[in-house]
């Protein structure tokens, strides 16, 4: 609230909380008429309370907006079916290994209805004339649908047996569950509506009664509030998969592998490393081996042997395998009995693999970290033309070790003529040699 002296510009609001106050006043007691005699004999008497700006920026809107509803939570996913290990002699076995079913997604709330209040469109409290444009309330919009659950897969199935066609009497239920729907958006509400939508402002500046004196009528309206958007209605959750069915003609239960392993690389230094796996075949017809009305995936997996291999590395490299500290390394056992060796991206190795029997080597003859192959210097760059001579030095000393390939892009500005541009003068592959430093 600012407090100064009076101006000329209030006459008009002045005079209008004045006819407020005091609505049958005489005409020879008319506001403007006491002020203008009240200010000739003892200046400015009055003293104007205003609203800041920020008031006024509040005051261009009336009522209260609807609140936006809340989005709906999203349904819990199914839990997947159990997975089992079983031994068969041809007793009837029954096994439901389904998945379950998602939840349902929570409907989003409707939006709130908005407080449309009173509007201060040609008056204010006082019947002072507003002047500037106002906007009735908006509508709440609605809250988000949650999305629905994801239905749990189907149940692994491991069948070991000795003859085949007492599968037949296993019958198993590895359906996926049922996805959940999503939920439904919230409605939107209505906005407010103006009560009246245009009116008229007079704007008065100098004395009245003098030349200067003049009034403008300027126009103000008042738009409806908007009406609150409705909520998106939540996605469906997926389709759980059915279940898979693995078979191993073996009355032993097979021993887990090891296919994988990822350590660190100086830990590989003089250590052999066994690696496993256990090929599988796939098939498809699942459920022409059940018994029927079984509900399964139609590929299914059918063992055919166990591979070992063992793995160690040569290490060939100048600097000693401890100073790559943590740097990891995956080590892959494929169905081809390969070794896969796998080193990080910031690390260059150069190297070659040798099998023998149950043995895989593998030879490191340079390691290079990513950031010494680019620590390159300018040396000379003298003469011009075809005497240009450009030096690079190695400041790894890694030449021995790359074969390093140069590409330049000579650019030039021709000022003399008023050119501000460049142009390309030349651009490809350089022969070239780099020197250790």
């Amino acid at each position: 609230m600012n407090i100064r002296p009076y101006q000329e510009s209030d006459a008009e609001s002045v005079s209008a909380l004045w006819d407020e106050v005091f609505p049958n006043n005489p005409s020879h007691s008319s506001p403007k008429l006491v002020i203008s005699q009240k200010l000739a004999v003892f200046g400015s008497v009055l003293c104007p309370a205003v609203a800041s700006d920020e008031y006024y920026k509040v005051a261009r809107n009336y009522g209260r907006d609807g609140r936006t509803g809340s989005d709906g939570r999203s349904g819990r996913d199914g839990g997947s079916g159990e997975n089992q290990n079983i031994f068969v002699n041809g007793s009837p076995v029954n096994l439901d290994l389904s998945g379950k079913d998602g939840e349902d997604g929570e409907d989003g709330e409707h939006g709130d209805q908005p407080d449309c209040g009173y509007q201060r469109d040609a008056y204010g409290g006082l019947r002072l004339r507003v002047s500037h444009d106002i906007n009735a309330p908006n509508g709440g919009s609605g809250g988000n649908g949650g999305k629905g659950g994801d239905g749990g897969n189907g149940g692994f199935l491991t069948v070991y047996y000795s003859n085949l066609a007492d599968l037949r009497n296993v019958s198993v239920r590895a359906n996926g569950g049922k996805s959940g729907r999503g939920g439904r958006g919230g409605n939107g509400t209505e906005g407010c509506k103006c009560h009246r939508r245009r009116w008229e402002v007079k704007t008065c500046k100098g004395t009245p009664g003098s030349p200067d004196y003049k009034c403008t009528d300027k126009v103000y309206r008042c738009s409806d509030g908007n009406d609150g958007q409705d909520g998106s209605d939540g996605s469906d959750g997926s389709q759980g998969r059915l279940g898979t069915l693995s078979i191993v003609n073996s009355k032993e239960p097979l021993a887990a592998d090891t296919p994988t392993v990822q350590l660190a690389i100086s830990e590989l230094a003089n250590k052999q490393f066994n690696l496993s796996k256990n090929k599988w075949n796939q098939r498809k017809g699942a459920t022409s081996l059940l018994a029927p009305g079984s509900a399964i995936a139609d590929n299914y997996r059918e063992f055919e042997q166990r591979l070992e291999q063992a793995f160690q590395i040569v290490w060939q490299e100048r600097q000693p395998i401890t100073s790559f500290g943590n740097q990891a390394v995956t080590l892959n056992f494929t169905d081809s009995k390969q070794v896969e060796v796998t080193f990080p991206e910031d690390l260059w190795v150069e190297g070659s693999t040798k099998s023998e029997a149950n043995l895989t080597t593998f030879t490191v003859n340079h390691a290079i970290p990513k950031k010494d192959v680019t620590r390159l210097a300018v040396a000379e760059f003298a003469d011009a033309g075809q005497n240009l001579n450009l030096k690079i030095v190695d400041l790894a000393a890694k030449s021995d070790a790359i074969n390093t390939q140069f590409r330049v892009k000579f650019r030039a500005q021709d000022s003399l003529h008023g050119f501000s541009g460049y142009k390309t003068e030349y651009e490809g592959d350089i022969l070239g040699r780099t020197c250790d430093s």
